[in-house]
């Protein structure tokens, strides 16, 4: 059944946390929910963007109950830090909405030595969720992860050189980053099930929306006429970071919503539209893989995660 805002219920009473809150997709999620009555904890890399995207949401709903909290997901440090501090003043999360993401940079790396991609998009996220998820259990809640339709990019994890110390390709990197959160929507349900826990693990896209990711990869190469190719790419095929933001805010709100289950526009190619149940690639339900990724994550990061 496809699904807009329209049909988006009163969300009085429960607690959002949503990383990449500063712009794009996490913005306007962090704006749609709080609309809806929700509390919302936007956490950002940040400050001072932060704290204009904070008053751009309450420009929006003016007296929602909207905080900040600063997180690095490049920094496991700072992932320890923020989750002790989210914690300190929610003792449980509705929904843990694990939606910041890089796309397509020149090689760099965390300040932890991990390739920024993988490092950022999806060990940074295993560790928050490890940090956070007494409090999503608490609630009866639910983690929220957001993939891209680039999970199809790459049919494997190259475990040989998960870092891509001797390869590296952008947007393979990237679409592998992206798979890895789609085998970790996937394996967290898995051990949600074998626990018997009442939380759920779903995971979105939002087709093309026309946010800044597109163009960090062009600004750190400095290319012009990569920012303009990108902006005329985004004129003719995006939809809005709005519209882009409906798949979580279903993925978070959705009373009907299942384990496993993965959401996306319903438009050609699963581009833009209305949000209704996506596709994942095959390679996303390999459990053999799921499970060899969070064993490996578990030890990269430093940080058992036993559900």
């Amino acid at each position: 059944m496809a699904w807009t805002p329209k049909a988006l219920t009163s969300q009085a009473g429960k607690i959002f946390v949503v990383t990449g809150a500063n712009s794009g997709l996490g913005l306007e999620t962090s704006r749609l929910l709080a609309l809806a009555g929700g509390r919302v904890v936007m956490a950002c890399r940040s400050p001072d963007k932060a704290e204009a995207a904070l008053a751009d949401v309450l420009r929006a709903a003016p007296g929602a109950d909207v905080s900040l909290v600063r997180l690095d997901l490049a920094s496991l440090a700072s992932i320890a830090e923020a989750a002790a501090e989210v914690a300190a003043h929610h003792p449980r999360i509705d929904a843990l909405i694990n939606n910041a993401g890089i796309m397509a940079i020149p090689r760099t790396l965390t300040a932890d030595g991990f390739e920024m991609q993988l490092g950022t998009n999806h060990l940074g996220h295993f560790a928050w969720t490890r940090h956070l998820w007494p409090q999503v259990v608490a609630a009866q809640g639910r983690v929220v992860t957001v993939s891209s339709n680039a999970h199809r990019l790459r049919a494997r994890i190259d475990f040989d050189d998960l870092m891509a110390e001797r390869r590296y390709r952008r947007w393979q990197v990237y679409g592998q980053s992206k798979l890895a959160n789609v085998l970790f929507m996937v394996e967290l349900q898995r051990r949600i099930t074998a626990a018997g826990l009442p939380a759920l693990s779903v995971a979105c896209h939002p087709g093309y929306a026309g946010t800044n990711l597109q163009f960090r990869g062009a600004e750190m190469r400095r290319s012009r006429l990569r920012k303009i190719g990108m902006a005329f790419v985004n004129a003719i095929v995006s939809q809005s970071a709005e519209k882009g933001a409906w798949p979580t805010v279903r993925a978070a709100t959705d009373p009907d919503a299942r384990g496993g289950e993965y959401y996306g526009p319903r438009g050609p190619g699963e581009l833009r539209g209305a949000v209704a149940p996506a596709r994942l690639a095959a390679a996303a339900r390999d459990p053999d893989v799921a499970r060899r990724l969070w064993e490996v994550s578990e030890a990269l990061v430093g940080l058992e995660f036993r559900p």
